[in-house]
């Protein structure tokens, strides 16, 4: 049974950020150096291959905004020095925490083939390609991660790197944690003392950068885990949806009729357990998540508080939020007026701009709409749902960058909340990235949205799952007419010199009087009938 089977692989890989499995032992903690060698040639980072070398961190020193005022406090302050001063650093097109993976975009061997990707609308996905997406997620929530393990406690905790404090987690639960770690509250000693107007990933510029780069990693682990290279994550398109369009037991999972905050038996997502969605919990013990499953996943769409989140986003707030030219102001948090960014993540009006609203909207509005998982900041990536949205959420960053095509320079570079000036790099990511890397367009990162291409691509690409049947009726409808024709040929030579009786009546019947022609000028009377274009 599937159990057994974890169980095994549980015991199999139990090895002492997402952290690299490599790096997290005592040994490298102690030295901080996280330079594991790649496998192709069994040297640090791939270095006799030319594929990256063991370099020292380099970090800004330009200063913070003044929400975070303390320092020293939190590991993830001027990540990842806490825990490591030495990473790989690749070149060319390699990637990866030992430079064994192919930067997005790149594929093959030596990372020189370059395709695009394209992510699709999850409603227009064939079926068979929705029982893919379901099943892929379920693999990936039930195989436990070979690349990294899950940090259970603070540097502090793990005695200065002595005393190592990590856990095993599947490919799905690594990312959950990941979105757990980055936005969690300081801890700052003790039971109940912690700074909660912190957050590495939310409330300021790097909003947008951050899920960017979050999305194409698990992308990349979920085609590293099935092989299956042409994997996307579908988007869920929500404006001006009545409700839940993905919650069907065929995609994401209907409600239980038994507990409308559960789902429904018929969902494999039923079953799914989730980690690290009790903030509240860990705040009062002073603690971090340990990785623990801590019930079923819950969903309750539409049942929410109506004064917060007054109804689903609509096309035209959309539209406004793309006509906001700044892509951040002010402190650059959520008291950002005019701020495309704090727009779309929702804490500014979608009618007006002007920040701090009294009413979540856009990316916030859908968050607080499933009134479950989903409802929590840190724990909101154990719904599945989680990744259909956000990859909406870029989708309409992605247009304003092209929209706008803002320079590098157009990226805060310093005094944004901690976390989110351009040259920090993204927690709890290793190998490192930096904010600004992820202020370009989806095309220089290898992929694109369906409904951003020409026009007639989204219908191309909703055609190639109903070429078949076009073409099974074109045969059927060919076999018809070539069995008719033989018919009528086989009736003629049987019937030589015999005059069918009043042909005339019959052919009458199958000829329809032009008593107009098909085609009008604007001149002719009849053009002006009020059902021209119904009869057209």
């Amino acid at each position: 049974p599937p159990q057994t089977w974890l169980c095994v692989i549980r015991c199999v890989l139990k090895l002492t950020g997402q952290f690299p499995r490599l790096c997290a032992t005592r040994e490298a903690l102690l030295r901080k150096e996280c330079c594991p060698p790649w496998d192709g040639d069994g040297s640090a980072c791939g270095a006799s291959s030319g594929r990256g070398f063991c370099r020292d961190v380099e970090v800004s020193d330009l200063p913070d905004g003044p929400q975070y005022p303390f320092s020293g406090l939190d590991d993830r302050e001027r990540w990842p020095l806490v825990f490591y001063n030495r990473t790989c650093e690749c070149v060319g097109n390699f990637m990866g925490f030992n430079c064994a993976d192919c930067k997005f975009g790149y594929f093959g061997l030596n990372c020189n083939e370059r395709r695009e990707s394209v992510r699709r609308n999850i409603l227009h996905l064939s079926r068979a390609q929705k029982i893919r997406l379901v099943s892929y997620l379920n693999l990936a929530k039930h195989t436990v991660s070979q690349d990294y393990v899950v940090a259970t406690g603070t540097y502090r905790e793990m005695q200065n790197g002595s005393n190592p404090m990590f856990a095993d987690a599947s490919v799905y639960d690594v990312f959950v944690w990941i979105h757990y770690y980055v936005s969690r509250n300081a801890l700052l000693g003790g039971p109940g003392n912690v700074w909660t107007d912190v957050d590495f990933a939310h409330w300021a510029p790097a909003f947008l950068p951050w899920h960017r780069l979050y999305l194409l990693h698990w992308e990349h682990e979920i085609r590293k885990l099935t092989g299956d290279m042409s994997f996307t994550i579908p988007y869920w398109d929500w404006r001006d949806a009545r409700g839940c369009d993905v919650c069907t037991d065929e995609l994401m999972g209907d409600r239980s009729p038994q507990d409308p905050s559960l789902l429904s038996p018929g969902s494999v997502f039923s079953s799914w357990k989730v980690l690290c969605s009790q903030a509240e919990d860990y705040n009062n013990r002073g603690v971090l998540c340990d990785a623990r499953e801590e019930g079923p996943l819950r969903r309750n769409p539409g049942n929410h508080n109506r004064n917060v989140v007054e109804r689903l986003p609509t096309t035209a707030e959309v539209e406004f939020t793309l006509g906001l030219t700044n892509y951040d102001t002010g402190a650059m948090d959520r008291t950002a007026n005019m701020s495309f960014r704090n727009t779309l993540e929702g804490f500014g009006d979608p009618r007006t701009g002007l920040g701090n609203s009294s009413r979540m909207g856009m990316h916030a509005a859908i968050h607080v709409y499933m009134n479950g998982s989903m409802s929590s900041v840190q724990g909101s990536a154990n719904d599945p749902i989680f990744l259909l949205h956000h990859a909406f959420v870029d989708c309409i960053y992605e247009q304003w960058l092209r929209r706008y095509r803002p320079t590098p320079s157009q990226y805060p570079e310093s005094n944004a909340p901690i976390g989110h000036n351009s040259e920090y790099h993204m927690v709890p990511f290793l190998p490192l990235q930096r904010n600004r890397d992820y202020f370009i367009s989806s095309k220089d990162l290898g992929y694109e949205y369906s409904n951003l291409l020409d026009s007639m691509r989204p219908i191309l690409d909703e055609m190639q799952d109903v070429w078949p049947w076009l073409l099974l009726a074109a045969l059927c409808g060919g076999i018809l007419a070539m069995a008719t024709a033989a018919v009528i040929v086989t009736v003629k030579r049987r019937n030589r010199g015999f005059t069918w009786p009043h042909m005339r009546g019959w052919r009458n019947l199958f000829t329809l009087p032009e008593t107009q022609p098909l085609i009008f000028t604007h001149n002719s009377e009849e053009s002006k009938h009020p059902n021209y274009q119904t009869a057209m």
